[in-house]
C-alpha cells in the first residue's frame, strides 16, 4: 500500500500475493521478489568476502588504581502463579457438571494433586513434628484431617513439657504459591470456633499481607505459628522421612521500634526477631546481630514489598571488603549500611512501613507499623 511521508510517495513492495490478485499481479509479485532475494544474496556475500571480521568478546578497559566492588546483593523472582487449595473445591464441582472452560480429565488431575499435597504434609507432621528454637520439638499425640472446611485441613493434640495438653489446628498452604492473607484470616476464623489453642499454618512461603494480618489482628484464643516447609520437600528420594529430618520450623516476628523524630520524619530501629516456644511457654528473643539483613519498605501498600533501604548488620563481612578496599572506604558510609537504625523518612500516602528480616535459618519475617494518626 503507499504511504506519504514529507510529501513522497513510497510504495511497499508485500512479501506474499493474495489470492484476489489477478495472475498477472501474482507472477510479477513472484519474479520480483526471486530477483531481490538473488540480489541480497550478492549483497551479503560481498559483505562477507571483503568486510573485516570481528569476534564480539568481553573485553572491559582496565583502568588501574580503582577497585570495583559487587555485593552485597539481594536476588528477586518473578512470585509463580498462586495456586490455592480452596481451587479442589471447585474442580470437585466441576468433575460433576462438566463447563466449557474447563477439562474434566484436567479437573480431577488438579483435585487429585492438591488432595495428595495436603496428606503428604499432614503424614509428614505426623512423622516429624513441628521445629521451635533451640532444636526443640513438639510432636503430635493425635492428629486427622478435617474435611468440609476450606482452609482447615487438619487437627489434632500435643502435650507441652510441663504436661499441658493443647489443641492444635493446622492450615496446609499450597503446593506452588504463598499462604495467603485470604487463608489466614479464614483459617483462624475456623480455628476459634473449633475451640482450638494453637494453629500451625505450613507452607513454602507466606506472602507479607498474610503476616501482618496475624501481627495486625491477634486472636486472644488461638496463638499462630508460621511453620516453613523444606523447600526440598518434593525431591523424591533426596528427603528422607526420619524424625531428624528437619522438615517444619517456625519463624517468628521482628522486634523494632518506630522512633518519631522532631522535623515529622520517623526512623525504625532493628532489635532482632522474637519466636514463641510453647514447649515452656517463653518469647525467646533473637539479637540482632543474629539478622543477616533487613529491608524497609517506608510506604507499605499492604500487598507489594518494595526496598527502599537495606541493611546488613553482619559487620564481619563488611570487614573483609574493607580490608579488600585496603582503606580507601568511607566508614561512615559503610557503618549505615551495617547499622540497626534506619535512615529518616516520612509518612507516605499508604501510612504504613513495613520491616522484611532475613532470620538465621534464611526465612523472611515481616513486619508492619501503622502510621495512621500519628503526626
Amino acid at each position: 500500500m503507499p504511504k506519504k511521508e514529507d510529501g513522497w510517495k513510497e510504495w511497499e513492495v508485500p512479501f506474499d500475493t493474495d489470492e484476489d490478485w489477478p495472475d498477472e499481479l501474482k507472477s510479477a509479485l513472484i519474479n520480483y521478489r526471486k530477483l531481490w532475494r538473488a540480489k541480497m544474496d550478492e549483497v551479503n556475500a560481498c559483505i562477507q568476502a571483503n568486510a573485516e571480521m570481528e569476534e564480539l568478546v568481553d573485553k572491559p578497559k582496565i583502568e588501574k588504581g580503582i577497585t570495583r566492588v559487587s555485593g552485597p546483593f539481594t536476588v528477586e523472582s518473578v512470585i509463580p502463579i498462586e495456586e490455592s487449595l480452596a481451587e479442589v473445591e471447585k474442580y470437585k464441582n466441576t468433575v460433576e457438571e462438566e463447563l466449557e472452560t474447563f477439562d474434566k480429565e484436567d479437573n480431577i488431575k488438579d483435585a487429585m494433586n492438591a488432595e495428595t499435597h495436603i496428606a503428604k504434609i499432614i503424614r509428614l507432621l505426623q512423622i516429624d513434628g513441628v521445629r521451635f528454637p533451640n532444636n526443640k520439638v513438639l510432636r503430635f499425640d493425635q492428629i486427622q484431617a478435617v474435611t468440609g472446611l476450606l482452609y482447615l485441613h487438619a487437627e489434632g493434640e500435643w502435650t507441652t513439657e510441663n504436661g499441658e495438653k493443647r489443641k492444635v489446628a493446622i492450615s496446609v498452604g499450597p503446593e506452588k504459591g504463598d499462604v495467603t492473607s485470604i487463608q489466614v484470616e479464614d483459617a483462624i476464623r475456623s480455628a476459634a470456633r473449633r475451640g482450638h489453642d494453637d494453629l500451625i499454618f505450613a507452607g513454602f512461603n507466606f506472602d507479607a499481607s498474610a503476616q501482618a494480618i496475624i501481627q495486625e489482628d491477634l486472636n486472644p484464643k488461638v496463638r499462630c505459628h508460621l511453620a516453613h516447609i523444606r523447600p526440598d520437600l518434593y525431591m523424591g528420594d533426596l528427603l528422607k522421612d526420619s524424625p531428624t529430618s528437619q522438615i517444619f520450623t517456625v519463624f517468628g516476628s521482628p522486634r523494632t521500634e518506630l522512633k518519631k523524630l522532631g522535623d515529622g520524619q520517623f526512623q525504625i530501629e532493628m532489635q532482632g526477631v522474637d519466636i514463641y516456644d510453647p514447649v515452656n511457654n517463653v518469647l525467646l528473643p533473637t539479637n540482632v546481630d543474629k539478622v543477616a539483613a533487613w529491608f524497609i519498605d517506608t510506604d507499605y501498600d499492604g500487598k507489594t514489598f518494595c526496598i527502599t533501604q537495606a541493611f546488613f548488620p553482619d559487620k564481619s563481612a563488611w570487614d573483609k571488603i574493607a580490608r579488600a578496599l585496603k582503606g580507601v572506604i568511607d566508614k561512615e558510609q559503610f557503618e549505615k549500611l551495617s547499622g540497626t537504625v534506619s535512615l529518616p523518612f516520612p509518612i507516605g500516602k499508604n501510612k504504613r512501613v513495613a520491616v522484611k528480616v532475613i532470620d538465621p535459618r534464611g526465612n523472611e519475617v515481616i513486619k508492619v507499623h501503622n502510621l495512621s494518626g500519628i503526626f
